[in-house]
């Protein structure tokens, strides 16, 4: 349902030295300047020509509007912007969520985190990225919001329903579906691709806002961007298949994409090593930054794993913990918690995940992305 959910990696410029001792002041400011949590409002409300004129435009309609920098754009899957989306099939109500929700992280696993560079695999494309051992970098993880998550109701509904018209039958709801040469099938694509517009445009507004809030503390910080990538999308790419070049759609749910060295889609200073992975952890535990491998087209239509993924359901984490006692464990690590919700901070504790570790030794084993630095988390804002 979240739809475009993804990740973005800033980079400060600072080594962990500098920002050891503002911790604390660093996340009051970032919770203050970004709301997390459930139906959580930003600063920002959209008129109805704005709000088309958002997902039309994407994160180019967010730099346009001052909310980052022209650069951001060359760093940013697809240049901030997928061509196609059609606000137009995107319901009333599911524009009405989202009018007040720009700029703001969201619940459930999603978060902001200041992070350190504890351990660099690979130093040459880890250069190459500007990253290095002690480096503080800033993480991003949320996605289209309301407007995602309406979008998918709306259309499972009406899937649903015209499914045996379509000569499909249905073992479980939750995977209605319609031919993607049909009207409704269509009709949702372009839906999907605004909605893929309305998460660029909202991580482009989140950067903004964690920018003015590292000014106030840690003013020489330059929140340069790395790399912005989804994990929850369907795209047309090129690839390779029974022998001839070829247009697909190429649908991702919990997988990022991970073009190689050399891919056209890459911009200059990337496209030589490749596109950076962006593997985030769950709470208090590490991220990732893999690159992309030259055989993941060929092995996964240039697809790797985004996360480690649950071990234990949400209900189960909240039976075996308190937030209050996952928030001491955390800062008795030193690192700092801020979020709306103690049953939200339960719910994504640590050992709930999976080992991220081992996650990302899979995918570089099967050939699909490269480790090139390990991340740890000094400052975590929790949606």
């Amino acid at each position: 349902f979240d739809i475009s959910c993804g990740v973005r990696t800033l980079l400060t410029g600072l080594p962990a030295a500098e920002v050891a001792g503002r911790k604390v002041e660093l996340a009051d400011a970032l919770y203050a300047a970004v709301p997390a949590g459930v139906g959580s409002r930003g600063r920002i409300s959209l008129s109805p020509a704005e709000m088309d004129a958002m997902l039309a435009g994407g994160a180019g309609w967010a730099v346009a509007r001052d909310y980052g920098e022209p650069e951001d754009l060359q760093r940013i899957e697809e240049r901030g912007c997928v061509a196609g989306a059609r606000p137009d099939c995107v319901s009333d109500k599911a524009k009405q969520r989202q009018r007040e929700e720009m700029g703001t992280l969201g619940s459930g696993n999603h978060y902001l985190e200041v992070q350190e560079v504890a351990e660099v695999y690979d130093a040459a494309v880890a250069a190459a990225f500007g990253l290095a051992r002690g480096d503080v970098v800033v993480s991003i993880h949320c996605g289209s919001r309301g407007l995602g998550h309406q979008i998918g109701t709306d259309y499972l509904r009406e899937m649903a329903i015209a499914a045996p018209a379509h000569g499909i039958r249905l073992p479980d709801r939750e995977l209605a579906c319609a031919p993607i040469t049909s009207e409704l099938g269509q009709r949702y694509l372009g839906a999907m691709r605004a909605a893929t517009n309305c998460a660029l445009a909202n991580r482009q507004i989140i950067t903004h806002l964690a920018r003015q809030a590292f000014a106030t503390v840690l003013p020489q910080a330059r929140l340069r961007l790395l790399f912005d990538v989804s994990h929850n999308t369907c795209k047309t790419e090129q690839h390779e298949m029974n022998g001839a070049r070829r247009t697909l759609y190429v649908h991702r749910k919990g997988a990022t994409r991970a073009f190689g060295p050399g891919h056209p889609d890459l911009p200059p200073g990337l496209r030589e090593v490749g596109q950076p992975v962006l593997i985030g952890g769950s709470m208090g535990t590490a991220s990732h930054i893999l690159v992309g491998a030259a055989e993941s087209e060929r092995r996964s239509f240039a697809s790797a794993c985004h996360g480690a993924g649950r071990s234990l359901s949400r209900h189960a984490a909240l039976r075996q913990w308190r937030g209050c006692q996952v928030v001491d464990e955390l800062a008795a690590r030193g690192i700092i918690v801020r979020a709306p919700s103690a049953p939200g901070v339960a719910e994504e504790a640590p050992r709930a995940d999976k080992d991220v570790d081992a996650v990302v030794e899979a995918a570089e084993r099967a050939g699909l992305a490269r480790r090139v630095a390990r991340l740890v988390p000094l400052v975590c804002i929790k949606g």
